[in-house]
C-alpha cells in the first residue's frame, strides 16, 4: 500500500495512512463527537466496538478491494483527523466517504483527499461508479461531492432513516443504471 501514498502537492499538510487498529481511539474520539454527527445523530458511536468494528472493515476492504478509508493526519504533528476514501459497495459501486474532527472541517480537506481517493480508486476498477450518499441537509457534503465533479442523480426518501423527513440525495460521476441506483439506496 505504501507506492499509494506517494506525496501529491495537494496533500503538504495532511498525510494518508493505511487504516490501523492502533487507529480506533482517534477515530472513536471522531465518530463519538456530537458535533460531527449534526446531520444524523443516530450514527454515533457511543461505544469503541462499534468504532473498532469500522477501522477493522476498512482495513479488511484494502485487502479485498484495493482501496478503502485512509486515515487523514496533519503531516506535522501526527494527529489523526479523520478518515476519506472510497470503497467497493455491493459490488456495484465506489463509495466516496469522509468524516474529520471539527477541528480539521473547514479547511478544505474533505475535498482534496476525496478527489485523491477517487482518482485512485478508478485506477483500481474504472467501470464501477463512484457515488457519494448524504442527507439532503447535509450541505457541506454536498459541496465536496460537487467540487470533486460529482453530479446529483437522485433525491427522495431516506427509507430507515430515524427521520421520518430525511431526504436522501445521491451523487455520482455518471448516470446510475437502475440497479446500481437500487444498491445505493440499499
Amino acid at each position: 500500500m505504501g507506492e499509494e501514498l506517494a506525496a501529491t502537492s495537494d496533500l503538504d499538510d495532511i498525510r494518508l495512512d493505511p487504516p490501523a487498529l492502533r487507529d480506533v481511539q482517534a477515530i472513536h474520539e471522531i465518530y463519538g463527537d456530537p458535533r460531527v454527527w449534526g446531520h444524523l445523530p443516530s450514527g454515533r458511536h457511543t461505544n469503541l466496538e462499534t468504532t473498532a468494528a469500522k477501522v477493522s472493515s476498512w482495513i479488511d476492504a484494502w485487502q479485498r478491494d484495493g482501496r478503502a478509508a485512509w486515515i487523514v493526519r496533519d503531516a506535522t504533528t501526527g494527529a489523526v483527523l479523520g478518515h476519506v476514501g472510497c470503497s467497493v459497495r455491493r459490488r456495484a459501486f465506489w463509495n466516496l466517504g469522509y468524516r474529520l474532527s471539527v477541528e480539521a472541517q473547514g479547511r478544505g480537506i474533505a475535498t482534496r483527499v476525496s478527489m485523491v481517493a477517487i482518482r485512485r480508486a478508478m485506477q483500481v476498477n474504472p467501470d464501477l461508479p463512484m457515488v457519494a450518499y448524504l442527507l439532503e441537509h447535509n450541505h457541506a457534503s454536498a459541496r465536496v461531492a460537487e467540487k470533486c465533479g460529482l453530479t446529483l442523480q437522485h433525491r427522495g426518501p431516506d427509507a430507515g432513516n430515524p427521520d421520518p423527513n430525511a431526504i436522501r440525495l445521491i451523487y455520482a460521476d455518471r448516470a446510475l443504471s437502475s440497479e446500481q441506483l437500487r444498491a445505493a439506496l440499499a
